[in-house]
């Protein structure tokens, strides 16, 4: 029931991505230069928003509630004991064995497997928003006063002046829980994640090319 119920938490989080890809599609997919095709893409879009929100905010409570029912946590398949040589040699046996990739690509509708950046290494990596997560939280623990200043950051927040870091969760339409009360936006695609894991590593001066990221293959979707 252990394994069922993960994959099954599993599948629900990528299809709240593979959601949010299908958007990113579809709004590509449109003529721009033709008025009325972009009229009805952007009524499209915001019914859209506007549902994918509703479906992201239910998805997570039903995730939360079922991890704490079940004691089954998304991240176990990636929690290595990291203060392990051998654990983390081990890790990077596995990756060095699958292609590597890097951040100027696009992953629609891909799926991670692990990365390397630095010292750190981690297999097993389920979704983009783990991945997002754990890079988070590598980074915070290089430079916390730095990380803290986020928030505040130009790079990190849209021309709309939606941030991607806060101390108010509030401030996120899907706010993912970060060490010492802070908070990062979650609901966004691959390659907009991508995009802020690339801004992160620029914000903390660490060349984009340090990141291996390694995709997940069939055989581990199984």
């Amino acid at each position: 029931m252990k394994n069922r119920t993960r994959h099954i938490l599993e599948r629900l989080d990528q299809v709240r991505e593979d959601l949010l890809a299908l958007s990113d599609d579809i709004w590509q997919s449109i003529d721009h230069n033709d008025t009325q095709a972009l009229e009805e893409g952007v009524a499209f879009k915001r019914e859209y928003n506007a549902r994918m929100a509703a479906f992201d905010q239910l998805a997570g409570e039903i995730s939360t509630l079922v991890q704490q029912f079940t004691a089954v946590r998304l991240d176990e398949s990636d929690q290595a004991d990291q203060r392990s040589p051998q654990a983390a040699e081990r890790i990077i046996r596995d990756l060095d064995q699958r292609q590597a990739h890097g951040l100027n690509e696009d992953f629609t509708f891909k799926r991670p497997y692990g990365f390397q950046l630095g010292d750190e290494a981690r297999s097993g990596v389920t979704t983009w928003r783990r991945l997002f997560e754990l890079i988070c939280l590598y980074l915070q623990g290089l430079d916390p006063r730095h990380f803290a200043s986020l928030p505040g950051h130009p790079k990190f927040i849209s021309r709309r002046g939606n941030p991607v870091f806060s101390e108010d969760p509030r401030a996120l339409r899907s706010a993912m829980p970060l060490p010492n009360g802070l908070y990062a936006e979650a609901n966004l695609s691959a390659n907009h994640l991508c995009t802020q894991i690339g801004n992160l590593l620029d914000a903390f001066a660490i060349d984009r090319a340090a990141l291996r990221l390694y995709l997940r293959q069939d055989r581990d979707a199984d």
